[in-house]
C-alpha cells in the first residue's frame, strides 16, 4: 500500500466517524433532509467569502459556509413556524434557492477560478493528499486530515459536554423545555455542529458524499442497537468500514472514490436493513411468521379447553371439524398439530384432539392475555 493510498483512507475515515456523530441526532430526530439541504446550501457561504479574501484556503470559507448552514436551519425554521409550510416542504423551498445563488455566483463570477460546481457535488478525495499542511519545512500530511481531525475532536466534545442535553432534546423536546434544557438551543446547536461537520467535508469529499455518510452509517446503527452510545459508536465504525471498502472498490473497478464510498454506505445499510438480529426484514418475517404459528396453536388450546368435558367435545374436538371451523387448509392444520404434539401440548386419538396438562396450562396463559 503506497503512502497516498493510506493518506486517503486516513482522511475518509476521519471524515466519516466525523459525520456519524451528528448525523446520528438527525436521524433519530427525522432530518436526514436537513443534512442535505445544508451539504448544499453552504456553497453560497463558500463562494461568498471567497469573494472578500480571494483565497480558497482562508479560514474566513469555513466561517462563510458555517454561517450560510445556521441560515439555512434558520430560515427552514421560520417558514415551518408560520404553520403554513410543512418542515420537509419548507426544506425543499430553502436549500434549492440557497444553492441555486451559489451555483450562479459560481458561474457567473468564479469562472476562473478552481471552484466548480462538480468538484462542489462530488468532491475528489484522491486529491487530498495534494494539499499538504506545512508547518515552517516539515510536512505534517494531508490538510483535510487535520481540519475533519479537528472537526472529530470538536464533535466528540460537544457530545460529551452535552450528551444529556441533546439526549432528551431528541426524544422529548417538550420534557426537556419542562426541565430548563432550552430546546431551540439545543436544536441550533446541533445544526451548528452538522454545518461545521459538512463544512470541513465539503471540498474534501463533495457534498453527495457528505450526506451518504452522515445519514447511512447511523441509519445502519439505528438497526442494530437502541442505546444512543452504541448508536453513535457503531455509526462511527460502520462509516469507517464504508470508507475502506469503498476506497478498495473504487480501486478494483477503477471508479469515483466518492462514489464508492456512498455506495457501500449503501450496501451496509441495505444488507442490515435485511439482516439485522432485531429490526432486519428477515428476522421481521421469520418473527410474523412465528408468531402466526404461536396465534394459532393458542386459538386451538383455547377452543379444545373450552369444550374438554362437555357433551359436545367429541364433535368440536374432532381435527376435521376444527378444518372446517377455524377455516385452515388441510395443510396448515397438519403443521399446527405437529406442532402441538412436540411441545407436548395435545395428543390426538382416533382423530379427536385431547389437551395435555402442558396444554391446559397454555389454554390459561393464552385466555389471560
Amino acid at each position: 500500500m503506497t503512502p497516498e493510498q493510506m493518506e486517503i483512507q486516513a482522511v475518509a475515515i476521519v471524515v466519516a466517524v466525523a459525520c456519524a456523530v451528528p448525523g446520528t441526532f438527525l436521524v433519530l430526530r427525522r432530518m436526514a433532509l436537513m443534512s442535505d439541504a445544508i451539504s448544499h446550501a453552504i456553497l453560497v457561504g463558500i463562494v461568498g467569502a471567497f469573494f472578500l479574501t480571494h483565497d480558497l484556503s482562508s479560514p474566513w470559507l469555513i466561517l462563510g459556509a458555517s454561517a450560510s448552514g445556521v441560515l439555512t436551519v434558520a430560515l427552514v425554521e421560520a417558514l415551518r413556524r408560520t404553520g403554513r409550510v410543512a418542515e420537509d416542504a419548507a426544506i425543499g423551498l430553502v436549500f434549492p434557492a440557497l444553492f441555486a445563488i451559489g451555483v450562479i455566483m459560481v458561474a457567473r463570477f468564479a469562472g476562473n477560478v478552481h471552484l466548480d460546481v462538480d468538484s462542489v457535488l462530488l468532491g475528489e478525495i484522491g486529491f487530498a493528499p495534494f494539499n499538504r499542511w506545512m508547518l515552517g519545512d516539515v510536512d505534517m500530511g494531508p490538510e483535510a486530515f487535520y481540519v475533519m481531525g479537528a472537526t472529530l475532536l470538536l464533535n466528540v466534545a460537544m457530545m460529551l459536554l452535552f450528551f444529556k442535553e441533546l439526549k432528551i432534546g431528541t426524544f422529548d423536546a417538550g420534557l426537556a423545555a419542562s426541565l430548563g434544557f432550552a430546546p431551540v438551543a439545543i436544536h441550533y446547536g446541533l445544526m451548528t455542529l452538522v454545518s461545521v461537520t459538512a463544512v470541513g467535508a465539503f471540498d474534501a469529499v463533495g457534498s453527495i458524499l457528505v450526506v451518504a455518510l452522515m445519514i447511512a452509517p447511523p441509519a445502519t446503527a439505528f438497526l442494530l442497537t437502541e442505546s444512543l452510545a452504541w448508536m453513535v459508536c457503531l455509526g462511527g465504525l460502520i462509516g469507517a468500514c464504508s470508507a475502506v471498502a469503498g476506497y478498495w472498490l473504487a480501486f478494483l473497478l477503477d471508479a469515483s472514490i466518492a462514489g464508492s464510498m456512498a455506495t457501500m454506505s449503501g450496501v451496509f445499510f441495505l444488507g442490515t436493513l435485511l439482516l439485522a438480529p432485531e429490526r432486519g426484514l428477515l428476522a421481521v418475517a421469520l418473527r410474523r411468521h412465528h408468531q402466526r404459528w404461536e396465534f394459532a396453536l393458542g386459538t386451538l388450546a383455547v377452543h379444545l379447553f373450552q369444550h374438554e368435558g362437555l357433551p359436545e367435545a367429541e364433535e368440536e374436538c374432532r381435527l376435521d371439524h376444527l378444518q372446517a371451523h377455524l377455516n385452515w387448509s388441510e395443510d396448515f392444520a397438519g403443521g399446527l398439530l405437529a406442532r402441538g404434539r412436540n411441545r407436548e401440548l395435545f395428543t390426538e386419538v382416533s382423530g379427536q384432539l385431547f389437551l395435555t396438562e402442558v396444554g391446559r396450562n397454555y389454554a390459561r396463559e393464552n385466555m389471560l392475555r
